[in-house]
């Protein structure tokens, strides 16, 4: 085991690492080196250099995109396990490190194959750095987990452990003034390196004006107006991690804090420019002005309840011709959100090229694609991470139209990949401000769509129908309309299509849909759909409750557009439902694997003497009882039956005159003995089915295995018709393999009928 002592003389230059943001570490050297530190090396998300203790003062105070500021005290190399790192903690002279008083903490980074949890590699250092001290005639230090005066740095990598100081104590990104926060705020070091990524502070001297049409809670406006009023980022700071540090100087860190105090002070009296943030979340609006009140800062901007779609030039800025626009707009983590945003993106882009012509712009986004949706061309591009999320920012010039239309070129931006802190220019042509070929193309098949199911649609008053499934390849969505709602699924693209190319599809199509079917944007619900297995078509996709009445005459059914795959109504099940309500009058109906109930429904408002339904799931079976009491059915003589259906069958003694047996594809449920599979399993179904059906009675069986073939032991034994092609309503002619549906008789009653 080696050691290399990093610094012996703590009155010169002291070794330290400045931690930060991916992305952001060419930046930081530009920063620490103007505030008087040497960088020594760089490596991912932080930097090492050396400095002597004013310096490491000014960079806890000034530094506005540094996380941590660390003193690194040694780097041991050849540590395999937990008895050598407390050895290598244990050969450090920490009672020159640590206040005689202070209480202490250890983070520990890291792990391997003898070092699996991070608490056990802090015990260990922690029992090198009590032994180091007590050996040095001090009292024990006393170890206080969670809000210690020092904390003790520790990174474990490669059987290479390195050993610090946090000078910092929290985090440096936590300036204090942020106690309000919007949906997901920026970190305040990440939004000053978007800020300076932008070219803001050389504006800032220039008097440029500053607007965040998106603000939330306003942290990209409070930091340039922080930069631009020469204020230290963590001046409002009152406690550092330097504070229990046995080399720590009061009078040195008190005049560094007095020079810093004695510029704001300036700054805040003359401010350079105007800077204002809008949103259009009124909580938002008032988290922002509370953040700038607490930073000090509410004289020197302002924040506004406005839609970024109408976008504006404030009055106080109408007279400049050049401005930074900066912001950080919803990314659509969510895939139900991005109807919505691309539409935003599209008013944004067109509200900026009308209004804001020789002003630049800076978006950050975790959805390049959405910022293609601009119709403008970024000129540089830096990848950066939010989070997890990798994310980037990007520079765009803006310009106005340029053909005699009023429209941008027909012609995308392709970005170049930007990585690390280093900037690429975007060899490129303008990215569309009208529908591309492509998305016209689309357009035009929606209209040909809904002219061609019109007169339809007007004879059988149907509020719900498909209007679009993956006619055109490219764009393979399923549209489905539910009254004045839109319901989006898209299909997966197969390995072979670029992922980026599908994205950009579905971007289009999701640009067109609102103005082709008139439909507000936030009335478009996106949901992704795979190849199912299990009841995964069940499965939840957000929790928003939402429910939304529907016709199918003469029923009412609730819908769900927004948390599940399925909504509720499967709509190639509409002719399905129709023969059942026409067949049930006066019959006692059995309604397996029901689902929401609504083929119920139809048969108890058809006249059904009673119904029982059978469903494994409860929350399909609330659904099925909510879908019940709309339409004024007495769950007395309708019944609802949570159970597994086979065991359910294979149990039953009642007899039903018509049965609707509709299982689905595949089922693994947990709450299932075992899994079923309609192809493998439909023969024992049918049978136990036929088993409860009553003399003259009817079994209509359906699947959606679009490659299914019905046993022929089955049609030995009893008389099948098959209906599928009937089954079909004029939007699902397309897809005539979608269902197969059986109409099944004993077959010496078929024979009297």
């Amino acid at each position: 085991m080696s050691a290399t002592d990093l610094q012996s003389d703590n009155s010169l230059m002291m070794d330290f690492m400045a931690t930060c943001p991916w992305g952001v570490e060419g930046l930081l050297v530009e920063e620490l080196t103007a505030l008087g530190a040497s960088v020594t090396q760089t490596s991912s998300a932080r930097v090492m250099g050396r400095a002597d203790s004013a310096t490491l003062y000014r960079l806890c105070l000034w530094s506005r995109l540094a996380n941590r500021i660390v003193r690194l005290l040694a780097r041991v190399e050849g540590v395999p396990d937990g008895a050598a790192i407390t050895r290598a903690a244990a050969g450090l002279a920490w009672q020159e490190e640590i206040a005689e008083t202070a209480t202490i903490r250890v983070d520990f980074h890291g792990t391997s194959e003898h070092i699996r949890h991070t608490r056990f590699g802090a015990q260990c250092v922690k029992d090198g750095v009590v032994e180091a001290v007590m050996a040095a005639g001090r009292s024990r230090p006393v170890v206080e987990p969670k809000a210690a005066d020092l904390s003790i740095h520790a990174h474990f990598h490669h059987q290479t452990l390195t050993l610090g100081i946090d000078l910092s104590g929290e985090s440096l990104h936590l300036r204090g003034y942020r106690r309000e926060g919007g949906g997901a705020p920026l970190k305040e070091n990440l939004a000053a390196a978007l800020l300076m990524r932008a070219g803001w502070p050389e504006r800032a001297e220039r008097g440029e004006p500053l607007l965040d049409p998106m603000c939330g809670s306003g942290t990209l406006v409070i930091e340039a107006a922080m930069m631009a009023c020469d204020i230290a980022p963590n001046l409002a700071r009152r406690r550092f991690g330097f504070h229990g540090w046995a080399l720590h100087d009061a009078a040195l860190w008190e005049q560094v804090r007095s020079e810093a105090e004695a510029r704001a002070a300036r700054g805040r009296q003359h401010p350079p420019c105007l800077l204002q943030g809008r949103d259009r979340d009124r909580r938002a609006i008032r988290a922002a002005r509370n953040n700038a009140e607490r930073a000090g800062l509410t004289e020197q901007l302002e924040f506004v309840l406005a839609e970024a779609e109408t976008l504006t030039q404030p009055h106080a800025m109408r007279d400049m011709a050049h401005g930074l626009i900066i912001t950080n707009p919803p990314y659509g983590e969510r895939l139900g959100e991005l109807p919505g945003l691309v539409v935003l993106y599209q008013k944004l882009g067109s509200a900026l090229r009308q209004h804001f012509p020789g002003w630049s712009l800076a978006l950050f986004t975790g959805n390049p694609e959405l910022g293609h949706r601009l119709g403008l061309r970024a000129h540089r591009q830096y990848a950066l991470k939010n989070g997890q999320l990798d994310c980037k920012l990007l520079l765009i010039e803006i310009h106005p139209r340029q053909d005699a239309s009023g429209a941008a070129p027909d012609a995308e931006e392709r970005a170049g990949e930007a990585g690390g802190s280093e900037p690429q220019a975007v060899s490129s042509e303008s990215a569309p401000a009208r529908h591309s070929e492509g998305a016209r193309m689309f357009a035009n098949r929606l209209r040909k769509n809904r002219k061609r199911l019109a007169k339809w649609l007007r004879r059988s008053g149907e509020q719900c129908y498909r209007l679009y499934d993956a006619d055109m390849p490219e764009y393979a969505l399923a549209i489905d309309c539910y009254a004045d709602r839109v319901h989006v699924q898209e299909y997966v693209p197969p390995r072979s299509v670029d992922p980026q190319q599908a994205e950009k599809r579905l971007m289009e199509a999701l640009g067109v849909l609102p103005e082709v079917l008139e439909v507000d944007p936030e009335a478009v619900y996106l949901k992704r759909r795979q190849r199912q297995s299990g009841r995964s078509q069940y499965e939840r996709q957000a929790d928003s409750g939402q429910r939304l009445e529907v016709m199918e005459s003469p029923i009412r059914a609730l819908v769900n557009l927004r948390d599940y795959l399925d909504t509720g109504l499967f709509l190639d099940h509409r002719p399905v439902r129709r023969w059942l309500g026409a067949h049930a009058s006066r019959q006692r109906f059995l309604n397996l694997f029901c689902y929401t109930a609504t083929a119920t429904v139809h048969a108890a408002l058809g006249g059904a003497h009673s119904s029982v339904s059978v469903d494994l799931s409860n929350t399909y079976l609330d659904w099925a009882r909510e879908n019940f009491r709309l339409n004024g059915l007495d769950e007395k003589r309708h019944q609802l039956v949570r159970a597994d259906c086979l065991q359910w069958l294979e149990r039953a003694r009642d007899s039903f005159d018509l049965i609707f047996l509709d299982p689905p594809t595949f089922s693994n449920s947990k709450k299932m003995e075992e899994a079923l599979d309609v192809q493998r399993d439909h023969v024992r179904l049918v049978e136990l089915a036929m088993a409860r059906l009553a003399p003259g009675g009817t079994l209509l069986f359906s699947n959606n295995q679009r490659r299914f073939r019905l046993d022929d032991a089955l049609r030995e034994r009893f008389d099948v018709d098959e209906r599928s092609k009937a089954m079909l309503d004029p939007d699902f002619e397309r897809r005539p393999g979608i269902h197969h549906v059986f109409v099944i008789r004993h077959r010496h009653e078929a024979a009297v009928q």
